[in-house]
């Protein structure tokens, strides 16, 4: 089988291009920043981190690339599979989050992954990870279906029961154990995907990766002009924070990041540059922030 590692990253680099391109033309002026790093300490590699602050749409906003490569893999790697412990590793993937100014439109997070383990004498163990997910302050069915669809017509080609069983993927994986609650409105999950070999794979990842603009553009263009006061903007800081807690807590993205000794202002850059929290703040039955919590930020079947 051929594991071709440099189409993937020409792909994961032509995704980034592509993804920060498009959501540039929801700004009016505002582009993104780029910077490229080398990793240093133990290991090799390094990464392109392109960032967005303070536009008319985006707050703040990061995709970045990066492509690490260890002499051991990483407990977080290895909780779940700990047959790879001790074996050399190369990684290399696409991850963005957008938060937005105006609390009508949704934070959106998207990564698509690859990672391949080696140890001498033995085969190489490869996979793709990735998905994304959507997280709003004021819900619109309208948005979620959307949002939904546009996965499901990723997911279709590659087999009947795939959007069903990545998106339930994904509603377990992004739930806030301590908060009890989902992170947002779901989306897909996937991870330590081979089992169809590398060209089936790769091509799927690629079609996730391929969809996120159309998932997630024609949402921040219906919603980023919405009218919004001070009562909106201390809800989505205050909700910030849950997105702050998981990702600190909980997100394996993050916790691999930090214990391979990656860079941490680009692993960091998911966070929303301003947050807000009460102590034991609860919404008024029956308000527009009560509804996110009975409609939205639950497990629910959007097509």
């Amino acid at each position: 089988m051929n594991i071709d590692v440099a189409a993937v990253k020409r792909y994961f680099l032509d995704l980034q291009n592509r993804i920060c391109i498009g959501l540039e033309q929801e700004e009016s002026s505002a582009l993104f920043v780029t910077d490229e790093w080398q990793r240093d300490g133990v290991g090799a590699g390094g990464g392109i981190t392109r960032v967005l602050e303070n536009g008319d749409v985006f707050e703040k906003g990061g995709v970045n690339f990066s492509h690490v490569l260890g002499d051991a893999m990483p407990a977080s790697a290895t909780a779940h599979r700990p047959e790879l412990a001790g074996r050399a590793f190369e990684a290399m993937g696409v991850s963005l989050v957008m938060h937005p100014n105006n609390p009508y439109v949704p934070t959106s997070h998207a990564n698509v992954r690859f990672f391949i383990s080696r140890k001498e004498g033995e085969p190489d163990v490869w996979w793709f990870g990735g998905g994304y997910d959507l997280t709003p302050y004021y819900g619109f069915d309208e948005d979620c279906q959307h949002w939904h669809h546009t996965a499901k017509a990723a997911c279709d080609p590659f087999g009947e029961s795939v959007y069903a069983d990545y998106k339930r993927w994904c509603d377990d994986y992004f739930y806030i154990k301590h908060r009890n609650e989902q992170r947002g409105a779901g989306g897909l999950f996937f991870d330590d995907l081979n089992s169809w070999g590398f060209e089936k794979s790769f091509a799927f990842m690629q079609a996730i990766g391929d969809s996120y603009l159309p998932a997630y553009q024609p949402i921040v263009a219906r919603r980023k002009n919405l009218p919004y006061g001070e009562r909106e903007r201390d809800f989505q800081l205050y909700r910030r924070g849950r997105y702050v807690e998981y990702n600190l807590v909980y997100d394996r993205g993050t916790l691999f990041g930090l214990q391979t000794g990656g860079r941490t202002e680009s692993i960091l850059m998911s966070l929303p540059p301003q947050v807000a929290w009460h102590y034991n703040w609860q919404p008024e039955p029956g308000s527009p922030e009560a509804k996110l919590y009975t409609d939205y930020i639950v497990t629910r079947e959007w097509v």
